[in-house]
């Protein structure tokens, strides 16, 4: 078997492992909050005999491990059971509760990513052949200084000025699903701004501490000293090379574009499923908080391994470490 390939599988077997302990620690973590989840829903007001039957038609009644078992054995054919905000004759599933949540947290993650990520590589590229030079210096200090604020304080300074004052942008991005492609695109370009300024410092500083400790090798100066132009000798010899930290730098700021843009969210007033999460555990939904809780150790862990692979693919000498 090829040793790319091999370790492709070892990195997917490795990264199925990892979910069934997060599973594991995901179930026992809502399992061992304080309180009772039938009472928390019915009220101080209902009966030991219709808290008893409630626990009974939810499985609460169940051992945990028992309770475990039954969920993750569903998970993997991809039923997450009943949402326990459903009601008798309107039972929605997790799946239907969290599905078009999770499409417009994609969508706003990949609009962001479409921004940010050309954007990082084309400053971090433009920074580091211009090493302490004025751009060099300008990118690294705006860079810092958007990613030292908080998200929500960015939120708002972009709201006050692009939305209040000039009126360019709209304040809110209350999306849904009957909305056209452009006006979805429009109303989310503000949390998108916002996002890309957060995490755009990771990908540029990235690019060009990779870039400028490449930049020194020899193989480039025997490319400089032939004639190539600097644009070629950047993109043919020098950031292929340089790709698989990148890669990385990138894959975790995707994984973080799904998973923890909750802030962003709430201030924009956007439907994803971050702020699913947070209602979820706030009403005591159990099956959704778990739910969410999987899908963002799932996304982080596939993305983790995707860029692995990527890296391994784009520089296979990672497999033999001197």
């Amino acid at each position: 078997m090829h040793p790319i390939v091999r370790t492709v599988i070892q990195r997917l077997a490795l990264s199925i492992v990892t979910l069934f302990v997060v599973s594991i620690v995901i179930f026992s973590s809502v399992t061992m909050l304080p309180g009772d989840f039938a009472k928390s829903i019915l009220g101080q007001s209902a009966t030991p005999e219709t808290v008893a039957v409630f626990q009974r038609e939810l499985g609460l009644d169940k051992p945990p491990v028992q309770r475990y078992f039954e969920w993750i054995s569903k998970v993997a054919v991809g039923d997450f059971g009943n949402s326990f905000a459903s009601g008798a004759g309107y039972k929605r599933t997790v799946v239907d509760v969290i599905k078009p949540r999770l499409w417009n947290t994609l969508f706003l993650a990949s609009m962001t990513a479409i921004i940010a990520v050309p954007l990082a590589l084309f400053l971090g590229i433009m920074a580091a052949l211009h090493r302490n030079g004025i751009f060099d210096r300008t990118i690294n200090a705006t860079t810092l200084t958007t990613i030292s604020f908080p998200e929500f304080f960015v939120a708002y300074v972009l709201m006050l000025f692009l939305a209040v004052q000039w009126h360019l942008l709209p304040t809110l991005a209350n999306v849904s699903a009957d909305m056209s492609l452009g006006e979805r695109i429009w109303r989310c370009l503000l949390p998108a701004l916002t996002l890309t300024l957060v995490i755009i410092a990771h990908m540029m500083r990235m690019t060009r501490a990779a870039l400028i400790s490449l930049l020194a090798s020899p193989y480039i100066e025997m490319a400089r000293l032939k004639g190539i132009p600097n644009r070629q000798v950047i993109m043919r010899h020098a950031l292929p090379n340089a790709w698989a930290p990148i890669v990385n730098v990138i894959a975790f700021n995707l994984a973080y574009l799904i998973v923890g843009v909750v802030v962003v969210e709430v201030v924009f007033v956007y439907p994803g499923i971050g702020q699913l999460m947070v209602d979820a555990v706030s009403t005591r939904d159990i099956p959704v908080v778990q739910g969410c809780a999987l899908i963002f150790a799932a996304t982080y862990i596939l993305l983790n391994l995707l860029a692995d692979v990527i890296s391994i693919a784009t520089n296979p000498r990672i497999l033999h470490p001197r």
